[in-house]
């Protein structure tokens, strides 16, 4: 009797004519149905680099369409942020006068607190978030008290706490140390609350590495350091696990956010971090991210408007709450 064997049919080829992704990719319609992640206007936050004068509004070249801005335009430039529907804005400022100890940073009459002050008589809604660090402020263009050639820590904590304390006063909303120094949230935390701003949160840069993609900013902020540089408090880009050890020093200390900087070359360490905290994580899309879309977009070289959308995605897709970037109010207008 002939036995009849049957026929090996791969587990994939009986999956085929039943599993076809493409049917959910047949129309706009349906794909913007199935879409896992979005972006809204709601996710951004747009820095400012405000400055002394009056109607100043100077290009800063390697940021095609950022700008020096003078206290009016600051304002103004936040008004049209609120109106694209971007929640927040990220203030640096950069004074007349710098010293070896940035003390314009702390100055109640500073320009970053009359920028506070300015722009939340405009709008009382938008929120104020205002970068904690003293490189912007000292002539040596550190972050922090320099002795020696070399930044001291705990030196530098006081200031920051009192910068902190004279933007709370202003009428800042949300307080973002960039500095890396060890232990300044915790500072910062208890400054807070000893003057009676204990309801403001923290924003902390808490896995910032020492990145070749801040190039542009340098000039924006003017901030480059006069000898050496920032890698003895910046981090290695090499680490992920010393970032994850930063962000969990951080959220013992009281941060209210957490955040990863770099963003575009970090994404698996947004991934890490969001895997593992349960509170807002936010990503700093910088200066050298963006200045290479403008770049490569006023040179034909891609799509701008569809690879920034694209860039931005990858960085909520990662994990990111919200998204530090220069590229806000262009993706407000287009979402």
């Amino acid at each position: 009797m002939k036995v009849r064997r049957r026929r090996f049919i791969p587990a994939t080829a009986m999956a085929y004519p039943i599993h076809r992704p493409r049917r959910l990719r047949r129309n706009a319609v349906l794909r913007d149905m199935v879409r896992e992640t979005r972006l809204d206007p709601g996710d951004f936050i747009y820095p400012l680099f405000v400055v002394e004068g009056r109607d100043v509004r100077r290009p800063i070249v390697s940021m095609p369409g950022i700008f020096n801005l003078s206290l009016e335009h600051v304002v103004a430039e936040a008004r049209h942020a609120r109106k694209l529907g971007v929640p927040a804005v990220l203030l640096f400022g950069i004074p007349n006068h710098k010293d070896a100890r940035g003390t314009q940073a702390y100055a109640d009459d500073g320009i970053v607190q009359r920028a506070i002050q300015e722009i939340k008589a405009a709008e009382p809604d938008l929120q104020v978030i205002v970068d904690v660090c003293l490189c912007e402020f000292t002539d040596h263009g550190h972050c922090g008290v320099l002795e020696g050639g070399h930044v001291v820590n705990d030196a530098t904590l006081a200031l920051l706490a009192k910068m902190s304390v004279s933007c709370a006063k202003a009428g800042a909303d949300i307080i973002a140390p960039s500095d890396m120094m060890d232990g300044r949230v915790a500072a910062i935390r208890a400054a807070l609350d000893e003057t009676g701003f204990g309801e403001l949160p923290i924003m902390a840069y808490s896995a910032k590495f020492a990145s070749g993609y801040y190039g542009p900013f340098r000039e924006a902020a003017q901030n480059t350091p006069t000898s050496g540089d920032r890698r003895g408090y910046q981090m290695d880009p090499g680490n992920v696990r010393e970032a994850l050890k930063e962000v969990a020093l951080d959220v013992e200390e009281g941060a209210d956010m957490i955040m990863v900087k770099p963003a575009l070359a970090y994404l698996d360490v947004i991934r890490a971090v969001r895997e593992r905290w349960e509170l807002p994580v936010v990503s700093y899309n910088v200066s050298g991210e963006y200045s290479m879309l403008k770049a490569a977009g006023q040179n034909g070289w891609i799509d701008y408007e569809r690879v920034m959308l694209e860039t931005l995605t990858s960085m909520k897709r990662a994990g990111s709450d919200l998204i530090i970037t220069y590229h806000a109010l262009e993706a407000a207008k287009l979402l």
